[in-house]
């Protein structure tokens, strides 16, 4: 998380929001407005579409206030903005009224972007970009990120639990941060902490179920597996994560730097430094021929558990036997 802007940062400034992450958009208009406030708590505040502006209606929005000094007016959507309206804009951003903070904000894509441009070029405007996250290993960083802005630091592997169990929305796992913060000032966030508060959800159950298939532990990942039903978590992504578990260990079994430095073989299998550890101690029970096996009974499973099982359990326990069944046999 960035750290907030000061009023002097953004009145008699322009701050151009750009990107498609909308969370990440919204959390930088309100630490504008913030700022405003905090200078000026009688300050007056406005926002409107581009596509409705007109001449008048955006020099109305860019003065001082019959009422007070100090205005902060929000663009939404400037790629809408009247092509008609782009050179006002460009002379206002060249010489911004003093007790103004604008904030113009584009959704991302190509139109209007001969005016980005522009803009960009301009001294007096701020741009603040949020690319938008795509990866899981993007979601983990925001997510250290958001721990490391309330002081507090959280383990890789719960990190990345942190994003299995409550999902790749930048706003849940904000909100995730600052609860665990708040319960644990100043403490590590360890794996068992982030079990605690949100094991409960459907994908986590599945995540816990194919760690412990994968590792040989058959009774505890039955019992994993029967929590997870019992919660409702539905069956197809049980076999989704056992499904990625295999594949781990298939690309580690067939990679040719498993046997190299941690920090290689991370990037040959796509993941994070420290999962090459429980990867590797995984696939000490395996070979290719087992793990070859292993993907064909979850393709079964998956197709049984989208429309040709009748029993979802059933199908889930014989799943979870077979694997055990193969890796204790390719020892």
């Amino acid at each position: 998380m960035a750290q907030a802007p000061s009023a002097s940062q953004v009145l008699g400034r322009v701050t151009l929001v750009t990107g498609k992450e909308e969370f990440l958009n919204e959390r930088t208009v309100s630490s504008v407005r913030q700022a405003v406030r905090a200078h000026d708590a009688d300050g007056e505040f406005s926002e409107a579409l581009a596509s409705e502006l007109t001449a008048s209606s955006l020099e109305e929005m860019s003065a001082p206030s019959l009422f007070s000094s100090t205005r902060c007016a929000v663009v939404r959507s400037l790629e809408d903005l009247p092509e008609e309206l782009h050179d006002r804009v460009l002379d206002y951003a060249k010489a911004p009224v003093e007790d103004v903070a604008l904030v113009l904000m584009h959704g991302g894509g190509s139109k209007g972007s001969g005016l980005l441009t522009k803009l960009r070029k301009l001294a007096s405007v701020t741009e603040v970009k949020a690319a938008e996250v795509k990866y899981a290993s993007g979601f983990q960083e925001f997510a250290k990120g958001e721990f490391a802005h309330w002081g507090a630091r959280i383990a890789p592997e719960a990190a990345e639990f942190l994003v299995v169990a409550v999902g790749q929305d930048l706003r849940a796992l904000a909100a995730a941060a600052h609860q665990l913060t708040s319960d644990f000032p100043g403490e590590q966030i360890t794996l068992d902490v982030v079990k605690r508060y949100f094991g409960g959800r459907a994908e986590a159950k599945s995540f816990a179920v194919a760690d412990a298939v994968m590792a040989g532990h058959t009774a505890q990942a039955l019992e994993e597996l029967r929590w997870a039903l019992d919660g409702g978590t539905a069956g197809v992504l049980v076999t989704s994560a056992v499904a990625g578990s295999v594949r781990s260990v298939a690309k580690f079994l067939g990679s040719t730097t498993r046997g190299g430095r941690d920090a290689d073989l991370a990037r040959d299998l796509g993941v994070p430094p420290w999962k090459v550890k429980s990867i590797r101690s995984q696939a000490r029970g395996w070979d290719e021929e087992g793990i070859a096996e292993a993907l064909r009974a979850v393709a079964r499973a998956d197709a049984d558990i989208k429309g040709a099982a009748h029993d979802a359990n059933y199908t889930l326990e014989r799943l979870v036997l077979t694997i055990a069944g193969l890796r204790r046999s390719h020892r």
